[in-house]
């Protein structure tokens, strides 16, 4: 299958126009990206075939490492955004994708009016990260877009992402996932592998993976349905539905696997760019400017322990446990009724 996706993404397909189906696909960039997406060459934006978005908040002067880089678009997008003092450091395995992501490579150091290039680019797979050049701990932020379902060894790039991620740096990144477990039969169909469907992880199972490989609380950013329109790729995908999603990952071991209840709260101080009014950790923490804004445990952490730290109010401590996070939609798993009469014994 490896080899069936180096030739699609190689030599069979040569812009974004040669895909079957909507599943790597971009969805429309923020306002403030836009004027940097304009100065990408041609060629890199052409050969570009992501599912997502793939530049959190606060980058500037950030070391970053995309998996699955292809022609370079998101790599030379964060090398604006981290500035000549940040790093991005792109990797695939495709040959043709390497040759125009570094024959641009001038080109977008001009345009970025940086004097000396603050990206480079490595051939290899995302499976065996353990075989480049990169050293552990090194990375605040890694990022991928709609490659993590071309992998035929997910759980082996997560254990090297925990591993390369510093402390406190997040996994950041979007991908295409089913709302169930794809047959073995599409699995093994090398269009609908290269077209991100087949390959793709049944979501719990993504979560479950996450969980096991280091990180307790993935964090869902955004998500939309794939429409797909291709009917007979359609049919032969019958009623399994696909999704794109966004989600960011954090490498902080004491982050617990529930949303556990201390009384904490957070001010966020509206002081990262673009974002002055409120600051978006995930599809349901947007925290307004100013405001005392309750968290759980885990959400308390992934503020105070990373990049964001210096851009809140933490108000706490995790002295006193009060049970689960009743806004995380979990509650207690136990009959709670007063009238339900005495238990007999058994």
């Amino acid at each position: 299958m490896r080899n069936d996706v180096q030739d699609y993404y190689g030599k069979q397909l040569q812009s974004s126009d040669d895909l079957q189906t909507n599943a790597c696909c971009d969805q429309e960039p923020p306002d403030h990206l836009k004027p940097l997406l304009a100065q990408l060459h041609d060629e890199v934006v052409t050969r570009y075939y992501g599912c997502g978005l793939v530049s959190p908040e606060h980058l500037d002067g950030m070391r970053i490492l995309d998996l699955g880089s292809g022609s370079g678009r998101d790599v030379y997008l964060l090398s604006a955004l981290v500035g000549e003092h940040g790093e991005v450091v792109g990797v695939d395995m495709t040959d043709e994708q390497l040759e125009v992501a570094r024959r641009h490579q001038d080109y977008h150091r001009e345009q970025f009016g940086h004097s000396t290039s603050n990206v480079r680019f490595l051939k290899g797979y995302i499976e065996e990260l353990d075989t480049l050049d990169l050293q552990d701990g090194y990375f605040d932020i890694i990022i991928s877009n709609c490659v993590i379902n071309l992998s035929t060894d997910k759980a082996k790039v997560l254990a090297d992402v925990k591993r390369l991620l510093k402390p406190g740096g997040e996994f950041y990144f979007s991908d295409v996932y089913a709302d169930r477990r794809v047959p073995s039969a599409l699995v093994n169909d090398p269009v609908l592998y290269g077209e991100c469907l087949s390959g793709a992880l049944y979501w719990n199972d993504f979560i479950n993976l996450g969980k096991r490989s280091g990180f307790a609380d993935p964090r869902l950013v955004e998500s939309r349905r794939l429409t797909i329109e291709n009917p007979a790729i359609e049919k032969k995908l019958g009623n399994i539905r696909f999704y794109s999603a966004t989600y960011r990952l954090f490498n902080i071991d004491e982050l617990e696997p529930a949303c556990e209840d201390y009384g904490q709260a957070v001010i966020y101080k509206g002081t990262l760019e673009n974002c002055p009014h409120a600051f978006k950790l995930d599809d349901h923490h947007i925290i307004e400017t100013g405001k005392v804004f309750p968290v759980c445990g885990n959400t308390w952490l992934m503020l105070e322990k990373s990049r964001f730290a210096g851009h809140f109010e933490f108000i706490g401590n995790f002295d006193t446990h009060y049970g689960i996070f009743e806004d995380c939609g979990l509650n207690v798993p136990f009959v709670d009724n007063e009238d339900a009469g005495a238990a007999s014994c058994c």
